[in-house]
């Protein structure tokens, strides 16, 4: 068993936390269970579409169970029976049964899940505990002695006693109270686009991987075989910002398949009409969590990058140690975020680590089992 800490003995703390996908919302949820009275912020107008299949592992399970949720997630998983590789003509070069390469071993205990389905489970459960403010974003943070007074896009000003940024690679928080995303974002050399598609290839629980020179794409099937999710990766130095929004980023990916030998037309066409299209390049975040009263959470704060298919599960371990932190010292930040970066810094290390350990391909087993277990969450 575990110990829910209440804040008794002091009022109730307000915590704005900016972001709605996965870390955030399980955040607040952790929060209100501590006594604590937290408000989430979106930019989006709801829930966010799209994305790729997220992995959860190791004591992020553990977190998921202790919400109630894990039952619900397992009901959802993907349901792979293997995968086919092939080559840059389409021949196959390879086949298994046993693992696929976006979840790993498929007799594990980890649950593979869409990111949409999980940000659903974890919305639905906080939704009647929790504040949520869609449809605006964080602009300013101005610190004092007694609290945050935030700015946002359209919404009038307020005051909170804690900010926490979990709101993604490219944190508005973050550049707030921290400065530049450049001085903390470190390129991997890559980017990574994801989009939808109907299920053209007639896969049926099977994945398909190909490689062609520095470009290569996944491809699985889900909704019971009715789509097709694609994420398709290809090396590239830093775009300028020219090229790095999103219209700039969809001709440069349609292009790049178009120029593949395999389903390379399809592929093109699917990405330049793909109502939930993303890419973004493949980056970790490296530097402090937290300054004055402002602390970052998830990618915001220690991005993994998918590269290492851990930032769901970094997410959701570091939400629930931040609460506890923030709990155990009382509402006192400055030693709740000392104590949460103690915790949390030999957890993130190996995870991200994970990422550049064998570069085009995934990490080993053994490394990813002792990263994905590398927290005790009541330390």
């Amino acid at each position: 068993m575990y110990a829910v800490r209440t804040t008794g003995g002091f009022p109730k703390q307000t915590v704005l936390v900016s972001g709605g996908g996965i870390a955030g919302p399980v955040l607040a949820h952790w929060l209100r269970r501590h006594g604590f009275a937290p408000t989430v912020a979106e930019r989006a107008p709801g829930r966010r579409p799209g994305g790729q299949a997220v992995d959860v592992r190791g004591v992020a399970l553990d977190v998921v169970e202790r919400m109630g949720l894990l039952e619900e997630a397992r009901s959802v998983r993907t349901r792979m029976r293997g995968m086919s590789v092939l080559g840059p003509d389409g021949r196959e070069v390879h086949r298994t049964t046993e693992a696929t390469f976006s979840s790993g071993r498929l007799d594990s205990g980890d649950v593979e899940l869409l990111r949409e389905d999980l940000v659903r489970l974890v919305h639905e459960r906080t939704r009647t505990e929790v504040e949520y403010v869609f449809g605006d974003g964080v602009t300013r943070l101005d610190e004092d002695g007694t609290g945050v007074r935030v700015g946002f896009e359209h919404g009038p000003s307020r005051t909170f006693d804690l900010v926490v940024g979990a709101d993604g690679l490219h944190s508005a928080v973050r550049r707030l109270a921290f400065g530049p995303e450049e001085r903390f974002a470190h390129h991997l050399g890559s980017y990574l686009s994801v989009f939808s598609a109907d299920n053209f290839l007639g896969l049926d629980d099977w994945q398909m991987w190909l490689q062609d020179g520095e470009s290569g794409f996944g491809i699985m099937p889900l909704r019971d075989n009715t789509e097709l999710r694609i994420a398709f990766g290809f090396v590239s130095a830093p775009l300028g910002r020219e090229l790095a929004d999103g219209d700039g980023l969809r001709r440069i990916v349609a292009d790049r398949l178009a120029s593949m030998r395999w389903e390379g037309s399809r592929l093109a066409r699917a990405a330049r009409t793909a109502p939930d299209f993303y890419c973004d390049a493949m980056a970790q975040i490296r530097d402090r969590w937290s300054r004055g009263r402002v602390a970052l959470l998830g990618d915001a704060g220690y991005c993994p990058s998918p590269l290492s298919g851990q930032g769901t599960s970094l997410a959701l371990a570091g939400a629930y140690v931040l609460a506890d932190c923030l709990a155990r010292a009382g509402g006192d930040h400055h030693t709740a975020y000392a104590a949460y970066e103690r915790r949390m810094r030999p957890f993130v290390t190996p995870n991200q680590a994970l990422a550049t350990e064998n570069p085009g391909g995934p990490a080993s087993e053994e490394s990813v089992a002792h990263a994905k277990n590398a927290l005790a969450l009541d330390g």
